[in-house]
């Protein structure tokens, strides 16, 4: 299974094509609204959310609320491109007229100069079109497609904020999935933490009025997911590589930790390590979970428990110095938009980067061109593995 996506922030749409999904798997229109909406919540936002209405429209791939087994193929309409035709519109510009808002500007932080050297181009918002956090849209709708499968096999995920700014919420390692999906869903900053959460939503207007940006942690919690999927024979089959470059790979992320991650690094192995345990109902399992899920490069069965940091939104309304690429002349940046945090919004990005992952190694897995049959294959190797 793969994706490809198309759009510029304010061109006509966001397009998203996924392929290699499996015949006669149930699936509706508002699984993927439902996602799309939630990507657009979040104390930090700015006015671009008021404006677009993400609601997807899907083009091909699905008939009478069934996949086909051929690509699937969604699109995300920009209700803004109307004030922007002028500027981002396909049509060659007339020779006695000048292209309106081209940037020579580069802001720090963002891909506007790399791009620029790389592919030669003098207006860099020929960049800034494409590498807009805007693109995550139809990476959200991917990933919610790949979200519905995983879910119709018994597997559940959810996307959270862990730390804004510092302030942490408090772990709450008894929560079920359902419980950490409603509170994290009635949560302005999708915290599990109602006290820390409070103090994150100060931090973040307290940043907005300082004219600043801030960043934090996001966590995704995955229930369901079988045992041995994922692979130790080579480097890049390992399914927790594979999700590790998935998360990275969101704007603005610039790390990624499985479990304790990094803290393993400050205690002894045996603070580390889980115990394996065996009872007839559960067959094998884990004491703890210190490894977040992962161990060889494949599922253990206990919930997968991966964290994401996300730098502070590099524009920002206190600018930073730069160089106009034209004049050579030093400048502050200018401001592309306003959100002063979107740590809330990203925890529902990175939710579907991993859920995509997940599906992806499921489907390389088990036979996987009618989905019944893959229900079924994955059924019998859970009891297969169950009494091992």
């Amino acid at each position: 299974m793969r994706y490809l996506t198309a759009g510029e922030s304010h061109g006509k749409q966001q397009t998203t094509i996924v392929e290699g999904l499996p015949a006669k798997m149930p699936i509706t229109k508002e699984d993927i609204n439902d996602s799309l909406l939630r990507r657009q919540k979040g104390h930090g936002r700015g006015k671009r959310m008021q404006i677009e209405k993400d609601l997807v429209d899907i083009v091909g791939g699905i008939r009478h609320g069934y996949t086909l087994g051929s690509p699937i193929a969604l699109v995300v309409h920009n209700d803004d491109f109307k004030h922007w035709l002028d500027v981002m519109g396909e049509d060659p510009v007339p020779e006695d007229q000048n292209v309106r808002r081209v940037v020579t500007r580069p802001r720090p932080g963002h891909a506007d100069l790399n791009g620029a050297l790389k592919y030669g181009h003098r207006d860099m918002r020929n960049i800034l079109e494409r590498s807009s956090a805007r693109e995550t849209t139809a990476r959200v709708a991917a990933g919610a497609v790949a979200k519905t499968l995983l879910k119709n096999l018994g597997i559940n995920i959810v996307g959270y904020v862990k730390e804004i700014a510092g302030i942490k919420a408090e772990e709450r390692d008894n929560l079920s999935i359902q419980e950490r999906i409603k509170i994290s869903e009635d949560s302005p900053v999708r915290s599990l933490d109602e006290v820390a959460g409070q103090k994150m939503m100060d931090a973040i207007d307290q940043a907005k009025k300082d004219g600043d940006s801030i960043g934090g942690v996001c966590e995704v919690y995955i229930e369901g997911m079988p045992a041995g999927i994922g692979s130790y024979v080579h480097y890049d089959r390992k399914l927790d590589g594979r999700i590790a470059g998935a998360v990275q790979s969101i704007n603005a992320f610039k790390g990624v930790e499985f479990g304790i991650g990094f803290e393993a690094a400050r205690k002894n192995g045996s603070e580390v390590h889980d115990e394996i345990l065996w009872s007839e109902e559960r067959g094998y399992y884990r004491r703890t979970n210190r490894l977040g899920g992962f161990e060889g490069g494949m599922t253990t069965g206990m919930p997968i428990v991966v964290k994401g940091v996300m730098k502070p939104i590099p524009t920002l309304y206190k600018p930073l110095k730069s160089v106009d690429i034209e004049s050579k002349e030093p400048f502050s940046a200018s401001i592309e938009r306003s959100d002063s945090c979107a740590v809330p919004a990203a925890a529902v990005v990175m939710e579907h980067v991993v859920a995509f992952e997940l599906a992806k190694a499921i489907l390389e897995q088990f036979p996987n061109d009618q989905f019944p049959k893959l229900k079924q294959a994955v059924d019998q190797y859970r009891e297969e593995i169950r009494s091992f």
